[in-house]
């Protein structure tokens, strides 16, 4: 008797944090659920800066110019497990909203299976054609051997990579951001600790990195699978949850299927910039890419943990009809957003040596990622606001606008101008078409945004006088 007793109050206690999503004040609300997918979203970008520091200085030049020749790969296996993922999540909190816990708990079951099935056929497909495909995302006989070792190992992990990452954007939305927190900066800290080990103690080289990715993601996903186990939370492991259903399944991918896409784009266009990169600069401009990635990531995984912070607060108020909390959170996360690419912009146009010189001794390699910086990074302040514009929709399940945004950057601005501007500029015009379809992405998203506040204010205004 006294067990059921604790049991109900814990999970009063789960539906009572549930419920604060639309009544505690939405700026509280934004840094109780943004901080910590900050702090988890910084840690994941230190993440792939550590593996790449530690290539580079580690391995060599050349290592890193392999690396950044996997971009696409990882492009593509986010793209499934955000499809799965962003998708469950972004469910899970509107069903939450609609207090419909039968549901949410199944979408829970579904994104599991989905997870599953997902990350081993990927694996599967990829390692049997592993060579043609670096090939074709544009490795070189110098650089292949780097970008194949890593990968082997990085693939024969991906489905405990996308169980992760599908458990770590499932503690968001049962509102334990805190938890996912923790998740990611252990990744990092174990990661941190195994890469200078098989690297430099060990001699496993880019190998050992890989291992050492895997190994830590491993880790935090047995640790999430013990949280999840917890029979009083709202969203746990249960009997009967994990058979695929056909309206669960189209709803989830419904609403990933913007950052499905997102990250489909974002592999085609890292593929042309590589191909474009590699044609007039050689393998070291593509190194000098991969350093420009990894340092823009850092201020733009800052943008992703708020986003990701806004998600449940967006997601649950939407689903509740609180139309002014709604435009409140949007507000407070467009401009806590563009803040932090403002001073990704001051660091890219007045420290891009110092953040070169990180990742290698090479001093063509620096002098090519120094310049890289300071052009493509011109517009980074306006990124911001487009990106959390970008989410705001996703999160309230207006599926067709977000995709038509993610692909607005990169797709129809992005890719037109890298196959414009090179032939003409060579590797000056490859730098110059990030700045010039962001700004383009950004006035594009701004009027469409504009439209919808207005739908939304006048929705409000009906709201309150019900």
């Amino acid at each position: 008797m006294q067990i059921e007793t604790s049991v109900n109050v814990d999970r009063m206690d789960n539906k009572k944090a549930t419920l604060e999503l639309g009544t505690k004040p939405v700026g509280r609300l934004l840094m109780q659920y943004a901080l910590p997918a900050i702090v988890a979203m910084t840690a994941s970008s230190l993440y792939n800066m550590v593996d790449s520091i530690f290539i580079g200085q580690g391995v060599g030049a050349l290592a890193i110019s392999g690396l950044a020749i996997t971009f696409p790969f990882m492009n593509l296996s986010a793209a499934f497990g955000a499809a799965v993922g962003v998708g469950s999540s972004t469910l899970i909190s509107v069903r939450l909203g609609q207090k419909d816990y039968s549901t949410a708990i199944n979408v829970f079951g579904n994104c599991v299976t989905l997870n599953i099935m997902i990350g081993i056929v990927f694996a599967a497909i990829t390692l049997t054609f592993l060579d043609p495909i670096l090939l074709f995302f544009g490795a070189s006989e110098l650089t292949l051997p780097y970008a194949r070792e890593y990968m082997m190992i990085i693939l024969l992990g991906n489905v405990f990579t996308h169980l992760y990452f599908g458990m770590n954007a499932l503690l968001r939305s049962a509102s334990k951001p805190r938890m996912a927190m923790a998740a990611t900066v252990f990744t990092v800290v174990l990661n941190t600790i195994l890469d200078p080990l098989f690297i430099f103690v060990l001699h496993m080289g880019i190998r050992g990195a890989a291992i050492a990715t895997v190994l830590a993601q491993f880790t935090a996903l047995c640790w999430q699978c013990r949280m999840f186990s917890n029979k009083n939370e709202i969203i746990h492991f249960e009997k009967g949850i994990y058979r695929l259903k056909s309206n669960l399944v189209k709803r989830i991918v419904g609403i990933g299927a913007s950052p499905f896409f997102m990250n489909v784009t974002a592999c085609m266009i890292v593929i042309i910039v590589n191909k474009s990169l590699s044609r007039y600069g050689g393998d070291l401009a593509v190194g000098a890419y991969g350093i420009v990635n990894r340092v823009s990531f850092l201020f733009f995984m800052v943008v992703f943990g708020i986003n990701q912070g806004m998600q449940p607060i967006a997601g649950y108020n939407y689903g509740a009809m609180h139309y002014d909390r709604l435009m409140k959170v949007l507000r407070y996360a467009m401009i806590a957003a563009t803040f932090m690419t403002t001073l990704g912009w001051v660091v890219s146009e007045f420290l891009p040596y110092f953040c070169a010189r990180l990742f290698t001794s090479d001093s063509t390699l620096i002098s090519l990622a120094e310049h890289g910086l300071r052009i493509a990074n011109l517009t980074l302040p306006v990124v911001g606001m487009q990106m959390v514009i970008t989410n705001f929709f996703q999160s309230i399940g207006k599926a067709k606008v977000s995709i038509f945004l993610s692909l607005s950057r990169q797709l129809l601005f992005l890719l037109p101008v890298l196959l414009i501007l090179p032939p003409f500029l060579g590797l000056e015009g490859v730098w110059l078409s990030f700045p010039i379809s962001d700004f383009i992405a950004f006035v594009v998203t701004a009027i469409i945004m504009v439209r919808y506040m207005h739908r939304f204010k006048s929705q409000s205004q009906l709201s309150n006088h019900d």
